[in-house]
């Protein structure tokens, strides 16, 4: 518990000192916000605004984690490891999509099959890996297994051992483009992403803790998760969760930096492969349910408006349309976080019930 609790300290000092040094850094380079003209006005004001903060968000995870486990003189679990390449890679799509934004000052930075390009590359080869490095019980840090908040009896093994690792690496791909893109949907308004990732990733703290305490390969009971790392997975999510912390102290509005789809994508994908790895993929569409709202209503824009040339919201994503209804920024964030609140509690909710229950 010390190593989960040094986790979150480390990457909340890292992003709350580092990130205004940052800002210096990119104000010099003149990198800020390109913003579209077709958006609200309001945000008219913010543009120049530096972006790429998410570059912060995962330095200050990876010094956490690292700090974690050397205060408490433990390796590094291949679960851990999985989750936080898979976050860093798909940051790393993500600050090149938003260098091609600041440096030409567009608002198209990568090309839409190339930002897919990267986000698959690296969503296979986390895939393909999460299903090996068996532990000497035999787990592997993913199941083929699709999973609510314990595998389920579904398993896309049984078409066979290659068309099952196939059908799991698209499967994985899925999750993976829904959290990034929901987490990239929702970041459209001053701490609103970065305040909804906190309440999310302190979810995944006491899932993480929860199971590390009842799991099968030290507690066997008819009750117990077959995890493989789950302290790790614990440890992990409190270093995004306090990375996302100390970032907001700056992206709160007035914001000073936004994330960037460095940071939206990273976060994505770190929640994706918590889901995955702590065998919960279904339970992250509950936990995660304001960012799947948001995702929805562009959803049904986009799919109106080619069906019947009528748009369902006066702009998509949705946080937008409650500012063209003349909504403050502020009200509007607050109100969402406390639906992400919500969302976190009902998931945890479940997640506890279905233990009491039993499996």
């Amino acid at each position: 518990m010390k190593a989960v609790l040094i986790a979150a300290l480390v990457s909340l000092v890292g992003t709350l000192f580092g990130t205004p040094m940052f800002i210096r850094y990119l104000v010099r380079k003149g990198y800020g916000q390109f913003i579209r003209d077709d958006g609200p006005t309001a945000h008219h004001t913010k543009r120049g605004t530096p972006t790429m903060g998410g570059a912060v968000i995962v330095a200050a995870a990876l010094l956490g984690y690292a700090a974690a486990h050397v205060f408490s003189v433990t390796p590094p679990t291949v679960s851990g490891l999985l989750v936080l390449f898979l976050m860093t890679g798909l940051g790393l799509v993500g600050f090149l999509d938003d260098f091609i934004k600041i440096s030409k000052q567009r608002s198209l930075g990568l090309r839409s099959g190339q930002k897919l390009l990267g986000q698959t590359l690296v969503a296979v080869l986390f895939a393909v890996l999460a299903l090996r490095f068996e532990n000497s019980s035999f787990r592997t840090p993913a199941s083929t297994h699709i999973s609510f908040v314990r595998d389920l009896p579904l398993d896309l093994a049984f078409a066979g051992p290659v068309l099952g690792l196939l059908l799991f690496i698209l499967w994985a791909n899925i999750i993976v483009a829904g959290t990034s893109n929901g987490v990239n949907l929702t970041d459209g308004l001053d701490g609103l992403a970065t305040g909804a990732s906190v309440m999310v990733f302190a979810a995944y703290v006491l899932i993480g803790i929860w199971q590390f305490n009842q799991n099968c390969q030290w507690n066997p009971s008819s009750k117990c998760y077959e995890v493989r790392d789950p302290h790790d997975i614990a440890l992990v999510a409190a270093c995004v969760m306090g990375a996302c912390f100390g970032f907001l102290w700056w992206n709160a509005a007035p914001a000073k930096i936004f994330m960037g789809d460095t940071g939206s994508l990273a976060l994505g994908g770190a929640l994706a492969g918590l889901a995955i790895v702590s065998r919960t993929e279904l339970l992250v569409i509950i936990l995660g349910g304001l960012f799947v709202a948001i995702t929805l209503s562009v959803i049904i824009q986009v799919a109106s408006f080619k069906t019947t040339g009528k748009r369902v919201f006066r702009m998509a994503p949705l946080q937008h349309h409650f500012e063209l209804l003349g909504w403050q920024e502020v009200t509007i964030v607050i109100r969402f976080w406390i639906i992400a609140g919500l969302c976190v509690a009902l998931g945890l909710g479940l997640f506890y019930a279905e233990w009491m229950v039993g499996a």
